[in-house]
């Protein structure tokens, strides 16, 4: 089985692969602070709550986008699986013709979900992160990666709206009956929820109209993914392992014999 780790800014998602099939997926919180064995016991602690024995781990595949969190990760992979992990980086098979002007400036993570959209689902496509950053991947008819949009995320763009007023307060992302909102706090709701509907709809818009793809799909994944995709009505499928499954492909591609 093969384990991948998808090491983002706010969480740490982590899926077990036995081929294709996803066989158990859990969440941990992004903490810079982590050693490597308190890493590794919460791995273990998982892997035992579902009554599965580590050793069944013959890969390790990661992407991560915090530096700094990947030499506690390498480690505790070593100490408590006994294996060396493979990080998506530059010069490793994914299938994919990146068309970025610098293809290492490109984060793993959309690597992965340009690998994830293209295997599952095909092309032409766009594809959505909704994360701590919102994130855009462009797929052509011929399945290269031609580039993409980087917006605030959602929780950045409320965060930034209360942290940056004197008197606004700190409010739940929940969607608001109207749009049309009768109190300060429905206000602000609406104004975040609605507001960021609007411009995912007109992004995707307008890279169907560069691309040339009136009708291409719209693959929605990330943490906020469910609550934008209620309201779009433009995103046509939703994958929350979209990551994983990419990460699952690429180690397929480089280790077939695994």
């Amino acid at each position: 089985m093969i384990l991948t780790m998808d090491i983002g800014n706010t969480n740490i998602k982590i899926g077990v692969f036995d081929g294709k099939t996803l066989r158990e997926y859990w969440r941990l919180a992004t903490k810079k602070t982590y050693t490597s064995d308190e890493l590794g016991v919460l791995l273990c602690s998982l892997f035992e709550n579902r009554h599965l024995d580590r050793s069944v781990v013959s890969g390790i595949m990661l992407s991560s986008v915090v530096p700094s969190i990947n030499f506690t990760v390498e480690h505790m992979c070593r100490d408590y699986f006994g294996i060396d992990p493979v990080f998506v980086a530059p010069g490793i098979k994914t299938g994919v013709d990146i068309r970025y002007e610098n293809p290492r400036e490109l984060g793993s993570d959309r690597i992965c979900n340009a690998v994830g959209t293209l295997t599952e689902y095909g092309a032409p496509a766009i594809f959505i992160d909704f994360g701590t950053a919102t994130t855009f991947g462009v797929l052509d008819r011929e399945g290269a990666f031609l580039g993409g949009v980087i917006c605030p995320g959602i929780r950045l763009s409320s965060d930034a709206l209360v942290s940056g007023t004197a008197k606004l307060p700190h409010f739940e992302l929940i969607q608001p009956p109207h749009v049309i909102g009768k109190n300060t706090v429905a206000n602000m709701q609406s104004g975040i929820i609605y507001g960021y509907v609007g411009q995912i709809n007109y992004l995707i818009t307008r890279i169907r109209e560069e691309m040339g793809e009136p009708d291409a799909q719209v693959v929605a994944t990330g943490g906020f993914a469910r609550l934008i995709e209620q309201e779009s009505g433009m995103i046509t499928r939703f994958d929350g392992l979209l990551t994983l499954k990419g990460l699952n492909t690429i180690y397929q591609k480089n280790f077939p014999s695994a």
